[in-house]
């Protein structure tokens, strides 16, 4: 049966405040997934010594990387990837909208790979919202677009951090065109992953189209989860159906 995990790493600096990039791969190993979603990674950033987190992960995994860097300055490059150990092409990877005149705010992208698993394609998307609601709207109306999720056939998971609560519109409109995984299982309580010491808050979040079957769905709790990032990774079995089935 086929995982996905999603996972804000917060450029792999713990709630201790200690650069590891060790400890991520060990929480992400631990599960053996598929396809590894991760948000918040530096390349190349002087932060963080100038690693090339996405690779530096993906190399601890056997896996390979695609990154999109949401964010660069000069070299150094901040965003998101998608490793997996299996067949894989880029489909896109590009900018989110924003909005101007607010201050401070971080560029915001995705990216979407094919995924062969078992002799099927899947397309794998991965996202981290902003924080302000206006751009998290129009950001998630992007992403349910023709240039994302409805330009896509075939199955979907779209997955990230979307900043973003169940009863909140960037959620709502994602899901008119996918289903929330939690909420296809049923799952009660609902898995949280935010923050990693005590989690309270439901933000990050992996939606499907209706040819994903959701088996499973949980989250890290051991004391090295807890400290490697500020989130704790969400942990998704699925199989591959036809719609309706």
């Amino acid at each position: 049966m086929p995982r996905l995990l999603t996972y804000n790493v917060h450029r792999c600096v713990g709630t201790d405040r200690r650069l590891d990039v060790g400890r991520i791969v060990a929480v992400i190993a631990e599960f053996e997934p598929d396809i590894v979603c991760l948000q918040e990674l530096d390349v190349g950033r002087a932060r963080t010594g100038g690693v090339d987190q996405a690779e530096a992960i993906a190399d601890g995994l056997a896996m390979t990387s695609r990154f999109h860097p949401a964010m660069r300055v000069e070299a150094e490059q901040y965003g998101d990837a998608i490793l997996t150990p299996h067949p894989e092409r880029l489909i896109r990877a590009g900018a989110l909208p924003t909005v101007s005149g607010i201050p401070g705010l971080e560029p915001r992208g995705a990216i979407w790979s094919e995924i062969e698993i078992n002799g099927t394609a899947v397309n794998v998307m991965n996202t981290h919202l902003g924080l302000v609601p206006r751009e998290q709207r129009l950001q998630a109306a992007a992403l349910a677009g023709s240039g994302w999720v409805g330009g896509c056939e075939g199955p979907i998971l779209l997955a990230g951090d979307f900043n973003a609560t169940s009863i909140t519109r960037p959620y709502q409109t994602l899901c008119r065109s996918l289903q929330d995984c939690q909420r296809q299982l049923g799952q009660k309580p609902s898995v949280k992953t935010f923050p990693s010491a005590f989690p309270a808050i439901r933000i990050d979040h992996c939606f499907v189209s209706p040819h994903i079957r959701i088996r499973a769905v949980r989250s890290a709790f051991s004391p090295l989860a807890r400290v490697a990032s500020d989130h704790l990774p969400l942990i998704v079995d699925f199989d591959v159906v036809q719609p309706g089935a």
